[in-house]
């Protein structure tokens, strides 16, 4: 181990451990220093907010924090980077989803990593996994599935959405296609391309490629114009091997490998493996390339290798380099704003609305608050130029960054008019300018 990786390994479970181990705590809300307060918080004081609930459930939402609390329900299967580790080893990944839930959105987010809902072979068990979580609906306000295992992943939030009557959300599929399509939109705009025009190769065909191709038709991308390649090549009509929702790929095509596949097209979506890519690969792309190479912690290929091989934009799942997809642009304004309105369901109309509030704020002024805080908190990106311009839009800036203190009050606004305007908000808030603001100040991130 280098010197480096050393000297983080340390630093990473002194955090975890000192002074007191893990990441949270929870605190209260309503005094607890006397008698009396003692009788208004347990007995017999909350016997009256009890027996209001039994007479009129809607009335939880009124006397509990249901309304702002979120489960991140794990199984440890399929955790980012790690793979298969178990529910216990994945808790420290779920408690830091808790901790930017609360920091960027004031979200309370409890993680529950759930064991028994494996089979024989230690992989998710889609059965058991549902029943478990169709249990906690009347504890929470939202349900954030993270880091289970494909395909059962599909099967667990495709029946949890019909069961629950509160959102359910995979962010592992979700996340990275909400965010990245915000990126891909910008970046044909610098290149002036129209997303139903392009051609799409998708490498990685898990959970997160599946749906970010899906999420990107639903944009207007046009199926056809997709090729998926997964660990065996390009997914062909002629395999056998091919489970529904790569199916829906299958394309009667010669390609076989990613080679073959990328060859002439217009955007390139990795979420595979280190070194996949090669600069020859993109090289051979259409004018105009544009590179999103996700795989962590070494991607497909280094943005500076595909921007020197013809790439006109590049996205990375890194955070030492421009354009970085990062999913902490999306769950915790989404949620906000699904929450806020009280939605039944996080639908597709809520998460493009995500995607155009964070391509929007890319394109517009860039507020002189803003920009202190954006050039502190990266200093070297500002000193690269980043952040110049009126409208800052640039090919190394198409996605905001974190702490671009819009995001979240943008994201949830958007999500919470689309909620509305879908019918599956129980809530409306008729000044959605001031809701957004009300959200900066909830967060503390007024600008």
């Amino acid at each position: 181990m280098s010197d480096n990786k050393q000297k983080l390994a340390e630093q990473a479970l002194a955090y975890h451990s000192r002074p007191v181990p893990g990441k949270l705590k929870v605190v209260t809300t309503k005094p607890c220093a006397t008698q009396q307060d003692l009788s208004l918080a347990y007995t017999p004081g909350v016997a009256v907010p009890c027996l209001e609930i039994k007479k009129n459930k809607s009335d939880v939402w009124k006397y509990t924090n249901r309304a702002n609390t979120v489960a991140v329900v794990s199984d440890g299967t399929a955790v980012l980077g790690l793979g298969n580790i178990g529910p216990e080893a994945g808790m420290p990944v779920m408690e830091g989803k808790a901790v930017l839930f609360k920091t960027f959105a004031d979200i309370d987010a409890i993680p529950l990593c759930l064991g028994s809902v494996h089979g024989a072979d230690g992989k998710t068990d889609a059965d058991k996994l549902i029943e478990a979580v169709r249990t906690l609906e009347p504890s929470f306000g939202g349900i954030n599935l993270e880091d289970i295992g494909a395909p059962a992943c599909f099967k667990v939030e495709q029946t949890l959405k019909k069961m629950m009557g509160i959102p359910v959300f995979h962010d592992d599929q979700h996340g990275t296609a909400i965010i990245s399509l915000a990126g891909i939109l910008n970046a044909l705009k610098l290149v002036g391309k129209k997303i139903e025009e392009c051609r799409f190769v998708m490498n990685g065909a898990g959970a997160a490629g599946i749906a970010c191709a899906e999420y990107y038709i639903s944009a207007g991308a046009k199926r056809e114009n997709f090729l998926l390649c997964d660990s065996k090549g390009v997914i062909r009509s002629s395999r056998t091997d091919l489970n529904p929702e790569k199916a829906r790929f299958a394309r009667d095509t010669d390609c076989k490998t990613l080679a073959d596949a990328i060859r002439g097209a217009d955007v390139f979506m990795g979420v595979s493996v280190a070194k996949a890519l090669t600069r020859e690969m993109v090289a051979s792309m259409a004018p105009g390339a544009v590179v999103f190479a996700m795989a962590n912690p070494e991607p497909e290929i280094f943005p500076d290798e595909a921007l020197a091989a013809g790439a006109s934009v590049v996205g990375t799942g890194r955070s030492d380099f421009p354009n970085q997809v990062n999913n902490v642009l999306g769950f915790p304004g989404i949620f906000r704003g699904a929450l806020d309105v009280r939605a039944t369901d996080i639908n597709e109309a809520m998460k493009l609305a995500a995607s155009r509030a964070l391509a929007e704020i890319v394109c517009e002024p860039m507020p002189a608050a803003i920009r202190k805080i954006l050039c502190e908190a990266y200093p070297e990106d500002a000193a690269n130029g980043m952040f110049d311009g009126d409208i800052p839009l640039k090919n190394t800036f198409v996605i905001p960054k974190p702490f671009d203190f819009r995001v979240v009050p943008r994201v949830a606004k958007y999500v919470a008019k689309a909620a509305m305007e879908t019918g599956v908000a129980q809530i409306q808030i008729d000044d959605l300018d001031a809701y957004e603001k009300s959200v900066a100040a909830r967060t503390g991130k007024e600008y």
